[in-house]
């Protein structure tokens, strides 16, 4: 017997502050097996939180998520001060 584990998108909380990411969810138990002999469950389930220091090249105001099919994806991206700028080099 099989169970599933999944974190739903309204369990999930994503904050920013201090440049610090902190993401907070809880993944619910959904069945576990409970018999005579054994009592059997697979997966972790329960609270959890994970913060992470972001860089100063990191544009805060545009941090994006997404959830989909069961992943969530955190867009962290460059502020454009911070993105690398090519200079062409003139032939005389």
């Amino acid at each position: 017997m099989r169970q599933t584990v999944e974190v739903n998108q309204k369990d999930i909380d994503i904050q920013v502050e201090n440049n610090t990411l902190t993401l907070r969810g809880e993944r619910k138990l959904d069945k576990e097996t409970k018999q005579e002999n054994f009592h059997r469950i697979e997966r972790a389930y329960g609270i959890f939180s994970r913060s992470f220091t972001l860089p100063s090249t990191v544009d805060q105001e545009r941090i994006k998520a997404d959830y989909r099919d069961g992943i969530l994806r955190i867009s962290l991206p460059k502020r454009e001060e911070s993105k690398p700028k090519q200079i062409k080099v003139a032939v005389s």
